[in-house]
């Protein structure tokens, strides 16, 4: 099983980070951060990270609401979407540092981590992805690829094309992100000058992702990280 721990990282602006770690029974063969869905760090999102771990990879989980002191968001209304416009870009490039900085206190190289997530976590992801030079990163099923999904957050296909790092979108046929913003993307994102892909696969409800989607990531970050 996982072995699964919990770190307390101070930051500058003098709040404490909480990180969530998913550590491997095998050799670490690198570090992967998993951004946090609009839940919080739910059990689908350490599924994935204990997923990643299991492949070897040092799976780390940054609470992006610590700020505010909340475990989770509630499931929807007007107090969920408050919830969401606490966060920004600095907030979660902020965050997703400190766990990048941990990753790399655990010896891990720049090149061998990467950024991950789903829904919310996997918009936080590709934004990580055009600010830092990591080694890869997987967005599945991001959510505000047009329009923001908070006022301090930019739509995914206005900084596609700055993506800095190897990056891949998954993003269900049924899902909740139509068609026309899903090409809009990927177009986006082709305009980028590092390798880029974006694909069409099955979700299942139950999981957080389905074994194509699960395939495809494991394979990006195979490939990516060396």
């Amino acid at each position: 099983m996982t072995q699964r721990s919990l770190e307390q990282i101070p930051l500058c602006d003098g709040t404490g980070l909480r990180l969530t770690v998913a550590t491997p029974e095998s050799e670490v063969r690198g570090g992967i951060v998993v951004e946090p869905d609009l839940g919080g760090v739910t059990d689908d999102v350490w599924q994935l990270a204990a997923g990643l771990a299991g492949e070897g990879w040092l799976a780390v989980i940054p609470d992006l609401f610590h700020r505010h002191d909340i475990d989770e968001l509630p499931a929807g209304g007007a107090t969920a979407r408050r919830h969401l416009e606490w966060l920004t870009e600095t907030s979660v490039q902020a965050d997703t540092d400190a766990a990048l900085r941990w990753l790399a206190r655990c010896r891990v190289a720049a090149d061998q981590m990467g950024v991950v997530g789903f829904g919310l976590g996997g918009a936080a992801a590709l934004i990580v992805a055009t600010k830092r030079d990591l080694g890869a990163a997987v967005t599945i099923g991001g959510i505000g690829a047009v329009e923001p999904v908070a006022a301090g957050l930019p739509a995914l296909v206005d900084v596609a094309a700055e993506l800095r790092c190897p990056w891949l979108g998954i993003y269900d046929q049924d899902g909740d992100v139509p068609e026309a913003e899903v090409t809009k993307l990927r177009d986006a994102a082709h305009s980028a000058h590092v390798a880029t892909d974006l694909v069409h696969c099955s979700f299942h409800t139950d999981q957080s992702v389905a074994s194509e989607a699960w395939g495809r990531t494991l394979n990006w970050f195979s490939s990516h990280l060396r």
